[in-house]
């Protein structure tokens, strides 16, 4: 940009498995969004992504060799016959997301002709069967009004029925609760988590809440300022979490337990803005536990500390990035 460049994600690694629900939790600011439109193929100009590989198996049976979806068209025929049909988003905010001048039924029956060659009376047959699925009551009813028309849960119930729509493999969730209240969240994680399991699906799932990732997430990638800090099991990261940032998160989780008039932890200082990122490890101008004339200087790897956990600290290990 006329600012410069801004690397809004660098260097995030990490698998999804079929069946497994990946849980990418930081601040907002991270790079979460900008991770998952990278895999879409969806960033808007003028960033693209400039390294690395996104490789993605299109078949069950492990007969063929993973693509890499960087080395396809963002507009070509491949990547949009995989974008909405093996890959399906469900954004977060469904009022943007849905337009106000055609009907819901429209809008399925459009998506699910996309991409698969039925009729018209055929695609609106699996839209209903989908819309039943979530738990939209009258669906056939409901085939006929407009988003506006629907309350926020209904709303978000057609942006899930709707990426279900083609049966994809992989399920992306970008904080699809945040719009909606307490009650209404509830009920659309355990229907996520329900049909998760039902369709086997892998699931990325966005949120910056540590709340919503135990309740719904096997996995967890503990981002900040476009990089990975920690990464692990579920119960590790909550269990045994090694990375001052991590630590910090799970401290600020507000808890029945606290006391009258008690603060609130919370996390000193802000996201710094990628034009003016600090030398070293992005977290330490932050971090109580700063190592002068290392933190400030080098930048940390991913390192293992056991099994199934890795994490970018100079706690945890001494390896150093090597300078771009």
């Amino acid at each position: 940009m006329d600012e410069g460049t801004a690397r809004a994600v660098d260097g995030v690694s990490f698998d999804v498995s079929r069946g497994q629900v990946v849980g990418i939790v930081g601040e907002s600011g991270c790079g979460k969004s900008v991770t998952i439109k990278s895999i879409l193929g969806i960033i808007q100009k003028p960033g693209e992504v400039v390294g690395g590989e996104i490789l993605y198996r299109r078949r069950d049976d492990g007969a063929q060799e993973p693509i890499n979806l960087r080395n396809l068209d963002d507009r070509g025929e491949e990547m949009r016959d995989i974008r909405g049909n093996e890959i399906a988003l469900v954004p977060q905010e469904p009022m943007a997301a849905l337009s106000p001048v055609h009907t819901v039924g429209n809008q399925l029956v459009e998506a699910v002709r996309l991409h698969r060659d039925v009729s018209k009376e055929e695609a609106a047959k699996i839209c209903i069967e989908r819309m039943v699925e979530v738990g939209i009551p009258n669906p056939e009813e409901r085939m006929g009004v407009y988003s506006w028309e629907l309350s926020g849960g209904l709303r978000q119930r057609v942006m899930i029925a709707m990426a279900l729509l083609c049966s994809p493999r992989l399920l992306i969730a970008d904080e699809p609760t945040t719009a909606i209240d307490v009650t209404t969240q509830a009920q659309v994680l355990n229907l996520l988590r329900r049909l998760q399991k039902e369709q086997n699906l892998a699931m990325i799932f966005i949120t910056h809440d540590l709340g919503v990732i135990a309740q719904i997430a096997d996995y967890v990638v503990v981002m900040y300022l476009g990089r990975v800090m920690e990464q692990g099991p579920v119960d590790d990261i909550f269990h045994n979490p090694q990375h001052p940032y991590t630590r910090a998160l799970l401290a600020s989780i507000p808890t029945i337990h606290s006391g009258t008039r008690q603060e609130l932890p919370t996390i000193g200082g802000s996201i710094p803005h990628p034009f003016n990122r600090p030398k070293g490890c992005p977290f330490y101008p932050r971090c109580p536990d700063f190592i002068p004339k290392q933190c400030d200087q080098f930048t940390p790897v991913p390192s293992p500390v056991s099994d199934t956990q890795s994490v970018a600290c100079f706690l945890h290990c001494d390896a150093v990035e090597e300078t771009k």
